[in-house]
């Protein structure tokens, strides 16, 4: 019987054994995974950014902004009060203000692509962080499929020892039956 004990623990030891083999490898698995998703996602290189491309965020941000709108509406009235009411017979700029026109449409024409350059910037900026929430969504799916292998394997050996158990308790049954027999 001793002998028959010792064989059954040495064979639950050899598979609590290959168990934990399975469990490092799907860990050392996944711990590469996460490190290659890892890598990807810390890869923002801000270093690359060049002076006009930060210039273009500056402008685009101000451009945008009720400061600059209320600003530039003061300057557009004070120009037209100027040339208006003080500056009435020597004006620089009388009434149909087309020197005002041409400056505004210099603004226009130079503030539209600077501002076309930030919006392709943020474009840029956007598609990197759908990439990156594309990649964080990999990794949790990823974390789902090693957590189901190792729910698997667990469940499988909880078998394999239920199995293993019930077969020693037939065996003891059978003594425990011959005994009784002999008697």
């Amino acid at each position: 019987m001793r002998k028959n004990d010792q064989h059954y623990i040495d064979s639950l030891l050899k598979t609590e054994n290959q168990q934990l083999d399975r469990l490092h490898e799907i860990v050392r698995l996944s711990i590469e995974e996460e490190e290659m998703i890892t890598r990807k996602l810390c890869e923002t290189d801000e270093s690359a950014i060049t002076f006009g491309e930060r210039l273009s965020d500056k402008v685009a941000k101000f451009g945008g902004s009720w400061r600059f709108i209320i600003i530039f509406m003061a300057v557009l009235w004070l120009w037209i009060i100027v040339n208006s009411v003080f500056l009435a017979s020597k004006a620089f700029d009388p009434y149909p203000y087309i020197l005002m026109n041409l400056i505004l449409s210099c603004i226009a024409a130079i503030q539209a692509p600077i501002i076309m350059m930030s919006q392709n910037r943020k474009e840029l900026k956007d598609r990197q962080r759908a990439e990156n929430d594309y990649m964080v969504n990999l990794k949790s799916e990823i974390e789902i499929r090693n957590l189901h292998r190792k729910m698997d394997l667990n469940m499988e050996d909880q078998f394999q020892h239920l199995f293993e158990i019930q077969q020693k308790q037939l065996e003891l049954m059978q003594q425990i039956l011959i005994k009784l027999e002999k008697k």
